[in-house]
């Protein structure tokens, strides 16, 4: 079982090293997004009373960063499922279920390596952390969001053979997680629709901790945080793994 969660897991690890274009490429909107906001909005939320806006903003664009990556990982299953792999891996004499967390963990650890390099960048644009002492919990949610996004993005794909009809779906579904998670604005006092359903977003609660852990600005608790993230995680992992299972081959 972990000899082929571990060989799952490298091989989408050295797939990421491999590709540089996709490196740099994954790279461009969260800068665009770090730069042209923070510094075009920076004015108008320090005249709010707010602060310094890369402060808050930096924390939701790493988490966009981990979240595009951990999304579009489910790509790569129909791909493979298009060139063959993917057959030669599920008639392996092991459980489906190992072999999509096998992936799965790839594809997150892929995520996470974005989500760092962008948080490096996002110091050299003038965002510092508040408390070094917490910017492992920070990491561990920015695995939380990577897991529940890879395995939602495995579930996903795990049902389509068409890869354009899976960039639409992830269009869809990536953009509005994204924008009404309080990535790019603060929760406090917005319309109670927004609110509603920011609260059913599970990114609001990765975002929300993550931003705690390294600016020590929340909405809501760590415990609040950690618990949703967790269980969110576990029900995404479950809903992936049965899909995956049921791939035709």
């Amino acid at each position: 079982m972990l000899r082929t969660i571990y060989i799952l897991w490298l091989r989408q690890l050295k797939r990421y090293i491999r590709s540089k274009a996709r490196l740099i490429g994954s790279l461009g909107q969260p800068i665009l997004f770090l730069v042209a906001l923070g510094f075009g909005f920076g004015p108008i939320y320090a005249k709010a009373g707010e602060g310094n806006y890369i402060q808050f903003l930096a924390p939701g664009i790493i988490a966009m960063s981990v979240l595009f990556t951990a999304m579009f990982n489910g790509i790569e299953i129909i791909w493979d499922r298009q060139f063959g792999f993917l057959k030669e891996t599920l008639v392996a004499p092991v459980s489906r279920f190992n072999i999509m967390l096998g992936r799965t963990l790839g594809g997150a650890t892929v995520a996470i390596i974005q989500g760092l390099i962008v948080f490096i960048i996002s110091h050299l644009v003038g965002f510092r952390v508040s408390n070094w002492e917490t910017l492992p919990i920070g990491i561990l949610f920015m695995f939380l969001i990577a897991l529940i996004f890879t395995a939602l993005g495995t579930a996903i794909a795990s049902m389509l053979e068409d890869m354009h009809g899976f960039q639409l779906i992830m269009s869809f579904v990536v953009m509005p997680t994204f924008f009404l998670s309080g990535s790019l604005f603060p929760l406090k006092d917005l319309p109670k629709a927004i609110l509603i359903i920011a609260q059913f977003n599970p990114l609001t609660y990765g975002v929300d901790g993550m931003r705690q852990a390294l600016t020590n600005m929340g909405h809501y608790t760590y415990l609040q945080n950690l618990s949703v993230s967790v269980v969110v995680a576990f029900i995404v992992l479950i809903i992936g793994s049965y899909l995956f299972s049921k791939i035709e081959i």
